[in-house]
């Protein structure tokens, strides 16, 4: 089916989303979509999926306009998504999430699962996939719910599919089985969208690549292009991918021990288990795995927010673990969180309100209980400045920057003091290539001051770039701690569960 998007608009107030946007995908071609954050991608995409109604412009499907009051409409025309966050009901079985929404009757108006097993049996036999349809997709696999998915939209003869995000919580092997899937659905001549800011994956698997800046289509480009040229395209200048960065000068002192470290939920669940590392001043060690694999509550316990941790977490020979989260910041910890909008900013607040949110006691900016907002205005110009926080002023609410600007500010904010420890997770998720090449040479820049630095992420490139040492983290526990350098089929398989020994340290 032969998808044409013409001159779509898109309004929010005096906020132009879309502006006039043209874009043609052909039976059987990948065609990617790249753009910073707020280029307008999403929203483009919820237009044709029926969730957004543009103000402007024609949806086609092989040369018939279109018009979709809601997504029940762009699926019976034949439209699917492949969302980034899946939209699967945890406690049914995958024939159960499969039929969902179109489901089945047989007599009195019972519910024919037969049917949507043996639905579920042909798809997965058509590519391959081992999936049991009486499985509960809470018990599954993340590359397997993916799959689940992707069942669910080709299960309503999707002729148009729009993959949004698909690797964001994929090993490299799931992602290369996924590319796999891609390429068979292309040539079954199956339409599909594909979404993503990874840059590798658009040259590895994209047809014909659309660039979209500023809500507009600012050009085509072939999968032949560089990375820096697909970039350059999506930021308007020249970007440097590379991360440069002399080998790691580690200097004397305890730096971050962590022993023994088990954290449990408050139901008793163990979600960190024995986990044993160091990190040095002046380096950085990576925290490596698929989402969900407890690197979230090992971060919360470091900065004093699990509920119930057991073992020893040492700064410099001084104790942590018991201490409250605000003891924590004043022995020189600073975090950078993994969500920045629920557990990083006020979004009510102004730029310069955030900006000193843990420190606004300090003589600095306060004063017999008065905020000295002459000292909080001057203080807050030099951050956007030296940050490059793209902002009217101090004065603008932070929930109206970007992505990209709400993460610099949450940046600045916490490597503006004296750090003797610096824990980021998930430092550039969401984040264009532009602000991440600018956060990646700031972490390396406090690196290099002699601050040891914890790096939780779940981008490989991420990880490689910025590591000096990695830890790989699988249901739990450290499965393997290895150099920088290693290959990423390696710790594609150490995300998986599989140990090396012989590179642990």
């Amino acid at each position: 089916m032969k998808l044409e998007l013409r001159g779509i608009t898109k309004r929010f107030g005096s906020l132009v989303a879309n502006d006039h946007i043209d874009l043609v995908v052909e039976p059987g071609e990948i065609h990617a979509l790249l753009g910073e954050n707020g280029a307008g991608k999403s929203t483009l995409m919820n237009v044709l999926y029926g969730l957004y109604r543009a103000d402007e412009g024609d949806i086609l499907l092989d040369d018939v306009p279109q018009h979709f009051r809601g997504p029940g409409d762009a699926m019976t025309a034949g439209i699917g998504m492949v969302h980034q966050h899946f939209m699967l009901i945890p406690v049914f079985t995958v024939a159960e999430n499969v039929m969902l929404g179109h489901e089945q009757t047989k007599g009195l108006g019972r519910l024919d699962l037969a049917s949507a097993r043996q639905h579920v049996r042909e798809v997965a036999q058509r590519f391959g996939f081992e999936i049991d349809p009486d499985a509960l997709v809470g018990d599954l696999p993340v590359g397997v719910q993916q799959r689940v998915e992707i069942i669910k939209a080709l299960s309503r003869d999707a002729k148009v599919l729009v993959f949004d995000e698909p690797t964001a919580v994929l090993t490299p092997q799931e992602t290369d089985e996924l590319m796999a899937i891609m390429r068979q659905l292309r040539d079954e001549g199956t339409s599909i969208v594909f979404i993503t800011h990874k840059l590798r994956e658009v040259r590895e698997v994209a047809d014909r690549i659309t660039i979209i800046r500023l809500g507009k289509v600012v050009g085509e480009a072939s999968p032949t292009a560089t990375n820096s040229e697909l970039a350059s395209l999506m930021v308007g200048r020249a970007v440097e991918l590379t991360v440069h960065k002399a080998p790691a000068q580690v200097r004397e002192g305890r730096g971050l021990e962590v022993s023994g470290l088990r954290v449990l939920t408050p139901a008793g669940a163990v979600v960190v288990d024995g986990v044993s590392f160091h990190v040095r001043p002046g380096e950085v060690l990576a925290v490596a795995g698929v989402q969900g694999n407890g690197q979230t509550e090992l971060v919360e316990a470091i900065i004093g927010l699990a509920a119930r941790a057991e073992g020893s977490i040492t700064l410099d020979g001084t104790e942590l673990l018991g201490k409250s989260v605000r003891g924590i910041l004043d022995e020189g910890v600073g975090f950078v969180p993994e969500d920045r909008k629920e557990d990083g900013l006020v979004g009510g607040f102004s730029v310069a309100e955030n900006l000193i949110l843990d420190r606004s006691s300090d003589t600095e900016f306060s004063r017999w209980g008065t905020l000295r907002r002459g000292a909080l205005d001057e203080f807050a110009r030099d951050r956007i400045s030296e940050y490059d926080i793209r902002t009217q002023g101090p004065e603008t609410l932070a929930g109206t920057l970007s992505g990209g600007n709400q993460q610099k500010v949450v940046i600045a904010r916490e490597m503006s003091r004296d750090l003797r420890l610096l824990v980021v997770a998930q430092p550039t998720r969401g984040v264009d290539v532009g602000s991440i090449e600018f956060i990646h040479t700031r972490i390396i820049q406090t690196r290099d001051a002699g601050v040891p630095i914890v790096v939780v992420s779940t981008e490989l490139d991420e990880v490689s770039a910025l590591a000096d040492r990695i830890a790989v983290m699988y249901r739990g526990t450290i499965v393997g701690i290895v150099p920088g350098d290693t290959p990423r089929d390696t710790l594609g398989l150490m995300m998986a569960g599989a140990t090396d020994p012989e590179v642990a340290a």
